[in-house]
């Protein structure tokens, strides 16, 4: 199973939302998710990924993949095991954040979502995500948001 995460990058990421992230993790890989696909961008994915990398102490057979959206990417690849780069080379640099989500959607079976606003770049990835009838977690509804 692919799990992929959209989320606000200039929202705060508190103890309760990295608590909420490692439960939503565990129950995933414990439902057999085995690949997670995470953007790199923001406190978000910054949370994300640790808390992936976090979970591979203790399920080592899971992957960590930065899916990049832009080849000349100037991110380092800690706390992930390889980068991927979708096909959006023709897509223009302004959009391709968010072409390389909506692949990221596209690939994915469960999209886990820190959305807690209806405009940017997330709330667009989610309604994207929910349009393609993927399974959604997420940390508004589980707040009663």
């Amino acid at each position: 199973m692919t799990v992929t995460f959209c989320g606000h990058g200039d929202y705060p990421v508190d103890n309760d939302v990295i608590r909420w992230l490692e439960g939503a993790v565990e129950d995933l890989i414990k439902q057999g998710a085995d690949r997670f696909y995470l953007g790199g961008y923001g406190a978000f994915d910054s949370a994300a990924a640790s808390v992936v990398w976090n979970a591979k102490k203790s399920h080592p057979d899971i992957v960590s993949v930065l899916v990049l959206p832009y080849l000349d990417a100037k991110t380092v690849p800690d706390r992930y095991d390889y980068t991927t780069y979708p096909p959006i080379e023709n897509v223009p640099k302004r959009y391709a954040i968010s072409a390389r989500n909506r692949w990221a959607v596209d690939k994915a079976d469960v999209v886990v979502a820190y959305v807690l606003h209806d405009w940017g770049g997330a709330a667009r990835t989610l309604d994207y995500a929910v349009a393609k009838k993927k399974k959604i977690i997420s940390y508004a509804e589980n707040r009663g948001g």
